[in-house]
């Protein structure tokens, strides 16, 4: 999320919850004073990247680890990795013996968050992929001991194969597991008309719309739209 930075804390300006005194007084309330330290120094060092606004907002981070601890994740997929913010919350909340496959073609920007990776020593806890997702995906499911075998996805990635990540996404992960996808409110210009969108965001505004309608109609997930950060839909897998 793009944001302006109060001491060394980013605080996200575009962020659904409007008020940024009020996101400023959750941020210093509830998330930063329990946030690990290695998390403090990867979100610090992603917000000087020139795609700093990319990262997982800490609120939603936080509920995430929640969910993580609640669904006691011991295998988890991330699609997007970015600098890994998320990956790093993820390695913290699973269990000791927990694996995380992490997708991304850009290994530069996680290289950025490998260092703080290693210090909080869970690096090997993730076995990344410099690599689109849908091929690793599908290669997975070639396997038919993944299927229906993970605990726990996070989706932060291109829009506009949200559907056919998703679609992946049901066959890898089990009845009663989580995936969660971020972004789904696109900056609040989901629910504003398309002239009044600024153009370089119409095209994944489209692709969140359409992918909004269908996971709304989707019999076989239970979901929950949540306004934090730039929106979380939280899918469960249902029988």
């Amino acid at each position: 999320m793009e944001g302006l930075t109060t001491k060394d804390k980013l605080i996200p300006n575009s962020a659904i919850l409007q008020s940024e005194n009020l996101t400023k007084y959750i941020l210093e309330t509830s998330v930063y004073p329990r946030e690990a330290e290695t998390l403090k120094e990867l979100r610090n060092a992603t917000a000087s990247h020139s795609r700093g606004f990319m990262g997982v907002a800490p609120d939603a981070g936080q509920l995430m680890a929640l969910l993580l601890k609640l669904l006691n994740a011991k295998k988890t997929i991330e699609v997007g990795v970015f600098t890994g913010y998320s990956l790093l919350l993820t390695a913290l909340a699973i269990s000791l013996d927990g694996k995380i496959i992490a997708i991304d073609p850009d290994k530069k920007a996680y290289e950025i968050g490998l260092p703080f990776i290693k210090k909080a020593g869970v690096e090997h806890k993730i076995d990344f992929k410099e690599s689109p997702a849908l091929p690793v995906l599908d290669k997975l499911l070639e396997d038919p001991s993944n299927r229906e075998s993970f605990d726990f996805a996070f989706v932060d990635a291109d829009k506009d194969n949200y559907w056919n990540y998703h679609e992946r996404l049901l066959k890898l992960v089990k009845i009663g597991g989580i995936i969660i996808y971020d972004n789904t409110l696109w900056g609040g210009t989901v629910a504003l008309p398309e002239e009044d969108v600024p153009t370089p965001k119409r095209r994944f505004r489209k692709a969140t719309l359409d992918f909004n309608k269908a996971i709304a109609d989707d019999s076989r997930v239970e979901i929950s739209a949540v306004s934090i950060g730039d929106g979380f839909t939280i899918c469960r897998r249902t029988p």
